[in-house]
């Protein structure tokens, strides 16, 4: 597809050796997920602009061309501005069938009661935004979950699938891993990119999502990214922050904590933490204690 400029100048990055699955691997799952797109008529996929939703947006926009693929960026106060701003630039680069939908997850009292059904309500109210895009187009609804997200918490799954949505990833086979190396593959820059869940995870079950709590939590992760943290997370703690970096950057971290500091209170916080156990995704889920018959499965 020759709107696509993601590709490398030779069109194909090989995957590096020793980091997850070989090329042939990788070459036999991007066979299938080809094979998939060819089989739908028309879909529309929930964009948020990482790796895994950039991938199958890419894929596609590939197999079906962009009069058959509508990208969709769910757009509410816990999306970080550049996050939405990456999302604008990426359809710009590959040529995608692009628009920003709104989203009101924030106006329902169950979503902001912030319980362990959260991201359920999210995903709900993305389901309403989207219906009227989907009954025009005729179209599926497909989100970037792949293999490993069945077996954390995340009820949002469960929501989405009950709307119809489907997730390719998962239906041929693709963990992260496979998900990174085949975006490599095809010389895609969102290949690397860190995962930025959303900005309500950022705050512990039980606390209220509010608009004031997710601006705070935006501003104080904007602060750490221009001191140079791309990995990074800041748990909301009423007046304390509580930072995550990997912990191969926690002396870092601990070297600048100056301006550390100094980024995370302009925030609006006046207690400045660090989580010695380093940056983990979903840390939050453990408060939860769920037993096996509660994860993440559909």
């Amino acid at each position: 597809m020759g709107s696509l400029s993601g590709m490398s100048e030779t069109g194909v990055v090989e995957a590096r050796a020793g980091d997850g699955p070989s090329p042939e691997e990788v070459t036999s799952a991007l066979a299938r997920l080809r094979s998939w797109m060819a089989e739908q008529s028309s879909l529309v996929v929930a964009f948020s602009g990482g790796a895994d939703s950039a991938f199958v947006a890419w894929v596609a926009t590939e197999v079906l061309g962009a009069e058959r693929v509508h990208c969709a960026t769910a757009v509410s106060p816990s999306l970080p501005e550049s996050e939405l701003s990456d999302c604008a630039d990426l359809a710009t680069e590959w040529g995608l069938n692009w628009s920003k939908v709104l989203t009101d997850e924030l106006d329902d009292p169950a979503y902001q009661r912030n319980d362990a059904l959260r991201c359920y309500h999210c995903k709900s109210a993305l389901g309403r935004a989207l219906d009227p895009l989907t009954a025009a187009l005729g179209a599926t609804v497909v989100l970037g979950v792949n293999l490993d997200d069945l077996g954390d918490h995340r009820p949002g799954q469960r929501a989405a699938a009950e709307g119809g949505a489907r997730f390719p990833l998962v239906e041929t086979g693709f963990s992260k891993a496979m998900v990174r190396a085949a975006s490599r593959q095809l010389g895609l820059r969102t290949a690397d990119k860190p995962a930025a869940a959303c900005l309500a995870s950022r705050i512990p079950y039980g606390t209220p999502v509010t608009l004031g709590v997710l601006r705070e939590v935006e501003v104080a992760e904007a602060g750490l990214r221009q001191l140079g943290f791309d990995q990074l997370r800041v748990r909301h703690y009423g007046d304390t922050a509580r930072i995550e970096v990997p912990v191969s950057r926690l002396p870092e971290l601990v070297e600048h904590r100056n301006d550390v500091v100094r980024a995370i209170r302009e925030a609006g916080y006046r207690y400045v933490t660090v989580d010695l156990e380093g940056l983990r995704s979903g840390n939050l889920n453990a408060a939860l204690d769920l037993g096996p018959a509660d994860g993440g499965s559909l």
